[in-house]
């Protein structure tokens, strides 16, 4: 029973790593850009929505919609005011933007909100179901579930939507989407727009198990490392490398010593890199020229 107990307790926090994962995925597909600042930009979504529930005293599910709403508006904004111009540039430059944009989000967390931790008023925290010697806390369902619809969304925009098929076809090859009449500049603010509220998504999720603090955005660096487990190319490998950061985590801190729990994924990301660099759903694509 505890080994089951472990097991969701890993799945929900492997979602949120997951859906970090994915939303530095989708950029890096389509502009061959690492955003260092996705944690952050996580956690100014889960702000937002603090201040549109809890201090405003909206509803959730509009607080929710308002929350990304105005975070594809800040994810736009972000490519088109600061990596639009960035083009043409060393990738390390652009990287190194990124750095810089996490430390500026963080700051202005600190001087609006607060440094001390929030809590998010939701629908889904502090009640637990139990199934005999099981106990699961309907925040950790709430995870999986919205990571679930989430990815299922996703799957359908890529896959039917003329907007979402445009947008595939500009991440494989720039120039010949822009031959066929892509507007591939519009094309990369709606990723950007788009990792944004999947980024805010995460942050709502994970609001109730770890509260709001200008420093919850660090949680990206395994977000990272669950990337590169699943292919840093790869949608589905993103969401899947999460969940098994997110297991191996949870079983270590029980199993071998608790500070070990911290560090696994670092050790997993170091072991792929050795076995399997590519990450276990090798998709990346060579650039096109």
């Amino acid at each position: 029973m505890e080994v089951l107990q472990l097991l969701i307790s890993g799945l929900s926090l492997g979602c949120v790593y997951g859906l970090i994962a994915l939303g530095l995925v989708l950029i890096y597909k389509a502009t061959e850009t690492v955003n260092f600042a996705q944690g952050e930009v996580m956690m100014l979504g889960a702000f937002l929505a603090y201040t549109f529930v809890n201090v405003l005293g909206w509803p959730f599910a509009l607080g929710f919609v308002a929350t990304l709403a105005v975070m594809g508006v800040v994810g736009a904004l972000l490519e088109r005011v600061l990596m639009r111009p960035m083009l043409g540039e060393p990738p390390f430059a652009a990287l190194m933007l990124t750095i810089g944009l996490g430390f500026v989000l963080r700051a202005i967390a600190g001087a609006a909100w607060g440094n001390e931790p929030h809590t998010l008023r939701t629908p889904f925290a502090g009640d637990v179901l139990r199934f005999g010697e099981l106990v699961v806390g309907t925040e950790n369902i709430a995870i999986v579930l919205g990571t679930a619809i989430l990815c299922g969304g996703l799957y359908l925009f890529f896959r039917f939507a003329r907007v979402g098929i445009a947008l595939q076809a500009a991440s494989q090859n720039q120039l010949a989407a822009f031959y066929v009449g892509i507007p591939v500049q519009r094309v990369f603010a709606l990723v950007w727009a788009l990792s944004a509220m999947v980024a805010a998504t995460a942050g709502v999720l994970v609001a109730p198990v770890s509260l709001i603090d200008p420093l919850m955005g660090f949680i990206a660096i395994k977000a990272f490392a669950a990337a590169i487990v699943g292919g840093f190319g790869s949608l589905p490998g993103a969401i899947v490398g999460g969940l098994i950061v997110g297991v191996v985590e949870q079983f270590a801190s029980r199993y071998l010593w608790p500070g070990f729990g911290d560090t696994s994924a670092y050790i997993i990301l170091l072991v792929m890199l050795v076995a399997r660099p590519e990450g276990i759903f090798a998709t990346l694509q060579r650039k096109k020229v």
